[in-house]
């Protein structure tokens, strides 16, 4: 079945993985392009313009496309990783969480698709005024950060109704039977992140893939915990969906003051550096419980192109 993704990026699978900053480093997003499927490099706020230089050449060296997602909101303190990103010259680029539209003109100037995360019907009409190439209507299910306004099948219907750009579908996908879903809906394919969280090549640590691996998929959580914790800068009204454990459940409702707790700080900054999932983010969405085994890529990529049969199941 080709698609708008497919035909653009000469995909055989269409699927794109999220960028998951933490996971989605050059080997996994390389890997993802040299299966079929468009690898995203997770390039998240506290990354070095250096680290986008070095992971997109990692990824670059399949030769095949790949892409990169940048959070918007802290773009005007980071402008050297827009300044990487345009010496790479992906060839899709998500820019979302934040003001991004001035990016937008220089981006494509440079031959680059650009693309942006909507998580309402709201930030589709935005970013349809913004110019981007193609929107990601990303659900609640969704793992890590986003919106938590609306499922993911509803989202895609009214955004689908609302413009004629392409349309990915992220949040809840965890195999084929729900990429063939959102194809028969009418999405150009599928932005999926959580499924490839145990793969080979992810930079996921070893105890936090355990800890993935035994979770199901009742067990995610959406909330700013993490985020007042961590001290990143997230804006809050963008929330993270992860794995819910005993720190994010003493300081549930307890967020104003966790950001200026400096022991709660530190011991969540040791937590993540020791991977310890009882206090560290685990962003995952409610498609984990479909993780069992820990696939290369390709494994992974291979099992979501097997969505033609559904969709062959679902014709009269």
């Amino acid at each position: 079945m080709e698609t708008w993704l497919t035909e653009k990026f000469g995909l055989s699978v269409p699927v794109a993985g999220a960028p998951m900053a933490n996971v989605s480093g050059g080997n996994l997003t390389g890997a993802i392009s040299a299966a079929g499927g468009l690898g995203m490099l997770g390039a998240g706020s506290a990354v070095s313009a250096e680290w986008i230089r070095t992971e997109g050449a990692v990824a670059a060296a399949t030769g095949r496309p790949y892409g990169i997602g940048l959070m918007a909101w802290s773009m005007a303190n980071r402008p050297e990783h827009l300044e990487a990103v345009l010496e790479l010259r992906p060839a899709l680029v998500s820019l979302s969480f934040g003001d991004y539209s001035q990016y937008v003109e220089t981006l494509q100037a440079a031959g680059i698709v650009v693309a942006t995360q909507a998580g309402t019907v709201a930030d589709a009409r935005e970013a349809i005024a913004a110019g981007v190439d193609v929107i990601v209507a990303r659900g609640a299910e969704a793992g890590g950060h986003g919106r938590n306004a609306i499922a993911t099948l509803p989202l895609l219907q009214a955004i689908l109704d609302l413009t004629e750009l392409p349309v990915l579908a992220a949040g809840g996908i965890s195999g084929p039977r729900g990429l063939a879903a959102v194809l028969a809906a009418g999405a150009a394919g599928a932005w999926i992140g959580t499924a490839f969280l145990t793969c080979a090549e992810a930079l996921t640590p070893e105890p936090i893939r355990r800890r993935l691996l035994e979770a199901d998929e009742t067990d995610t959580v959406y909330g700013t915990v993490f985020d007042a914790a961590s001290r990143a800068g997230w804006p809050d009204e963008f929330g993270g969906r992860a794995l819910r454990n005993p720190f994010y459940d003493r300081w549930e409702g307890h967020e104003s003051a966790l950001k200026s707790d400096d022991a709660a700080h530190e011991e969540y900054l040791t937590a993540v550096r020791a991977a310890d999932s009882t206090a560290s983010s685990l962003y995952a969405g409610q498609g984990v419980g479909a993780l069992t085994t820990q696939p290369t890529a390709a494994e992974a990529l291979a099992t979501f192109a097997t969505y033609t049969t559904y969709l062959q199941a679902a014709q009269p």
